[in-house]
Order: C-alpha cells, then structure tokens, then sequence
C-alpha cells in the first residue's frame, strides 16, 4: 500500500520532525523559504495529490490551495500557536482537521517580551546608535529611562505566554498586574493580576504586553484613540502579531512622546522595508519574530506538528487540535 504523502510547505522545516515524518509518510518539501519568489507557485504544484500538509509558512492558506490538493487532503497542522495565516473557513468547510503547536513556545516568546521590555524601557537603541556613531555622552541626567520596580504592567491577553511573562516579571518588584480579555483567567489568582476592561487598563499601566491572538475583534487593538489612553512615560511590547497594532498611529504617538517607548518582536509586513518609518526612531527597538526562535522550541514544535498530521492520518485525534 502507497504511502499517505505530506507537504511541508517551507524547506526549514526542522530535521527532528522531518525524520518523524519518515518512518510514516513520504514527505514532499518545498526547497524554497517563504521569502523568495518561487516559494508559492512551487507550494501550489506540490500540494496536489497530498493527504496532509504541514503549513510552516506566512503564506496565507485559502481554499483555493486546498481545492489544489484535491478531495484526499485530510489534515493541516501549523508550526505556530497562532492560526491568523489559514482561512479557517475554508478549511472547516472542507471538513479538514487542523491542528497547532501552542505552549511549547510560552517559555522562549516570554523571555523575549521581558528582552524587548527592557530595551525599550532603558533605551538600548539609542545608546547603542550613540556608541556606534562615537557621540557616548556623558552625566547623570544622560539616557535616562523607566523603572520596572514599582510600576504597573498590563497584559492584553493573559493565555499561556501572558501568564508565563506575568511569572517572568514578578522577579523586577513590579508593583500590579492588570490583564484583559474575552473571559476570566484562572490562573489570574494565583498570578496576582487584576482583570479589568482594556480601557482602564490602558490608562493605569506603565508597560503594555500584547499577547493576545490576531483577529478581526482584535486588529488594530492599539490605535490612534487607544494610544491616547496611555500614559506618557508608558512602554508598549507587541510579541502577539504586528496586526494588533496600528503602526502608523504608533509610529505618530513615538514621534510626539505621546508614549515613551515601544518594543517590537512582530510587525507588518514581515520583512519590514528597511525603509520603515518606525526604524527611523530612537525609541522605537525591533527585532525580527524571534520570539519561538531557540533550538529546543523550534525542534519541538516541528515534533508536535509532524505527530499533528501523522495521528490524523492515522484516525488518531491530533496532539492540539484547532477547533
């Protein structure tokens, strides 16, 4: 009997999971990485026939690929916690399974908001284009920038890699911890932290974690009319996705110290044009989605999205089924 065949739609796919793959299916990777032209026409040729794929590409899933793959397609896993890059009505409306790899990456995505969070709130850009460009100043009243300790920190989306910054920051003496959402948290409780309506939270926090899912209730979440909410001296962290905030109205608030500082894992689009406007500002710091980026997550996620689509295919229920 043939064996079932899986599309891993970018040619990063990580050697642990690859070799899972094997022992089960044959596997058909694209040699291409999402930021090269040739990568989606090549993904579109090599779905069809498929029985599952593994979609570990920005590029967006639409019912149009899937039509490509033809009726025997059955399964779909991400190598992501998030989902905001496949049409999910179109999957669902075909009656595919669809599966995600959350959790395993709370820890490492955690470490980099506490990263960005200092940066932006110490001003490592700026001290670091001074030093670059030989203008290193001195005295007391130089580069000057917020305090954790005492302050208060909200977080826009307490799941799992909110809670784990939550748990993260209790080590900087951080004075309250104020969350919002679509529901209560539990663990809020234990956590320490205080629900409250966006809003609010937006007015009483010093340091703003988004971490919450991209979706249409949730884009843009941070605007011209919410930044206003803000304090001054407030910093703002995005390590969810770079639809949840409006950069141009960030970009305006950063220009007219209308808050103090941002710090970027995500943006829109991904690559940013090394032309931005936001990489023009000194209290604008951004690194490039590393948030998942360790060894140890990345190998795990492709062994969860590998087992996702085998046991699927298997009539098994999936590791994290996306329902």
């Amino acid at each position: 009997m043939a064996l079932k065949r899986v599309l891993i739609a970018n040619k990063s796919f990580p050697e642990i999971g690859l070799e899972l793959l094997k022992k089960k299916v044959e596997t058909i990777v694209v040699p291409h990485l999402d930021y090269e032209p040739e990568s989606l026409p090549a993904i579109k040729k090599a779905i069809i026939g498929c029985d599952a794929a593994i979609w570990n590409t920005k590029h967006q899933l639409t019912g149009e690929i899937l039509d490509l793959a033809g009726p025997q397609l059955k399964a779909i896993s991400t190598m992501s916690s998030g989902t905001d890059h496949i049409n999910l009505d179109d999957v669902f409306t075909r009656g595919l399974l669809l599966g995600n790899t959350p959790n395993v990456l709370d820890n490492c995505v955690a470490d980099i908001a506490v990263g960005l969070l200092i940066a932006a709130a110490r001003r490592f850009k700026e001290g670091v284009d001074e030093i670059m460009s030989g203008e290193w100043k001195y005295g007391v009243q130089w580069s000057l920038g917020q305090d954790i300790a005492g302050s208060t920190v909200g977080v826009i989306g307490l799941g799992g890699i909110g809670q784990a910054m939550v748990r993260r920051l209790k080590g900087f003496d951080v004075a309250r911890f104020l969350y919002s959402g679509r529901s209560e948290k539990p663990e809020a409780k234990t956590l320490g932290a205080e629900r409250m309506q966006l809003e609010q939270l937006l007015r009483e926090s010093d340091f703003v974690l988004l971490s919450c899912p991209l979706s249409e209730e949730t884009r843009h979440i941070i605007n011209a009319d919410t930044l206003k909410l803000m304090k001054r001296n407030a910093v703002l962290v995005n390590i969810g996705r770079g639809g949840l905030v409006d950069q141009e109205a960030l970009y305006d608030a950063l220009k007219q110290g209308q808050i103090f500082s941002a710090g970027l894992d995500v943006v829109t689009p991904e690559p940013l044009p090394k032309d931005h406007p936001l990489l023009t500002l000194p209290n604008c710091f951004i690194v490039p989605h590393l948030g998942s980026a360790t060894i140890a997550t990345r190998n795990a996620m492709a062994t969860i999205s590998a087992n996702n689509v085998t046991q699927a295919l298997e009539g098994q229920p999936m590791m994290y089924p996306v329902s």
